[in-house]
């Protein structure tokens, strides 16, 4: 359930930033930022419902899921392939958000 929540505010948070993104550096009407404001606001309301008792944990856990979500959208919306370097780090950063969220507590 967790890692659900987790992957879904990721994509929030990407496409949200991407319509900015969309606006100020690739010339997109500007109408792209009520989409963009939704989706913000989506992305902060969902990590409330992620069932552990600190924020910072949170935060760190969706650290994780951020940066593999980024690279899945470079490479699906944005058309750029991961190099090995992005594979590498996305598996490490992966390896810890899955420490921060899955040991029991």
């Amino acid at each position: 359930m967790i890692w659900g929540i987790l992957a879904l505010t990721a994509f929030a948070e990407i496409a949200g930033c991407f319509a900015f993104w969309a606006v100020w550096r690739l010339g997109a009407s500007w109408l792209w930022l009520i989409p963009g404001i939704l989706l913000l606001a989506g992305f902060a309301s969902a990590l409330t419902l992620v069932p552990l008792s600190a924020a910072g944990r949170v935060y760190a856990g969706y650290g994780g899921i951020y940066v593999v979500a980024s690279f899945l959208w470079l490479w699906l919306v944005e058309g750029q392939v991961p190099d090995i370097y992005d594979l590498s780090g996305g598996a490490i950063v992966l390896v810890g958000a899955g420490v921060i969220l899955g040991v029991p507590r």
